[in-house]
Formats: structure tokens, C-alpha cells, sequence
């Protein structure tokens, strides 16, 4: 996953994703694999409001950004999606990291070397 935006107000993953986005890969992270029911359950806590169809469409998207996988599980209720982590939080900083001083090397190199070489431990 490439962040193509970095919002600097924002704390955590909430920086580089969308804040529903955020919740549910916090939620991902604890759980590792869960349908999009299960994650519904859980969001619908703290957002009353939340559609079902919301949180598929959203964690679609966290597949398309390859944060997520899904595979097809077929049960007596029929076909559903099963969600999966591609990555640990960990994993994930560590790019999110290396993108951005990527796109400051390549933008702001003389500034982000006297930067860094100032707050080296």
C-alpha cells in the first residue's frame, strides 16, 4: 500500500487512511480474519447509524489497496467473503515510513538529510 495522501492533523493510520477505513483495519489488526459481518457487528458499536453494505464497500476497498485479502468460504448460509490481513500493523508503518521519506528524498533531499542528521539519536 502506497499512502497517495498524508493528512498531518491526523494521528496514527488515521493520517494516511480514511477514518472508517482506520477502524476497521485496527479491528483487522486484533482480529486478523473476520467477514464483513462480523466487522459490521463490531462498527455498528460505535456507529449506530453504519449500514452493512458500508462496511463491504469499505473493506472492498481496503482489498483494493491490498491491506486486505478475501477468499470465498461456501457454508450452509451460501457464499460469503472472508477477510484477511496482508500485512501487520508493523509492516504496515514501516511502508507507510519509507514512502514518505521516499517522496521527500526525491523532492526535498538537501532539507530532509539537514532535517534527519539533526534529530539523530
Amino acid at each position: 500500500m502506497e499512502p497517495h495522501e498524508f493528512k498531518l492533523t491526523e494521528e496514527g493510520i488515521k493520517a494516511v487512511l480514511p477514518p472508517l477505513e482506520a477502524e476497521i483495519m485496527e479491528h483487522m489488526w486484533k482480529v486478523k480474519v473476520a467477514t464483513a459481518g462480523q466487522v459490521y457487528e463490531y462498527m455498528k458499536e460505535k456507529h449506530p447509524d453504519i449500514r452493512r453494505s458500508t462496511i463491504s464497500i469499505l473493506m472492498n476497498r481496503l482489498c483494493e489497496r491490498g491491506l486486505l485479502k478475501r477468499s470465498v468460504d461456501r457454508g450452509r448460509g451460501g457464499m460469503r467473503y472472508v477477510y484477511s490481513i496482508t500485512s501487520t500493523r508493523e509492516e504496515f508503518e514501516e511502508k507507510v515510513v519509507q514512502s514518505i521519506l521516499d517522496a521527500l528524498m526525491s523532492n526535498f533531499k538537501e532539507a530532509t538529510y539537514a532535517y534527519l542528521s539533526k534529530i539523530k539519536k
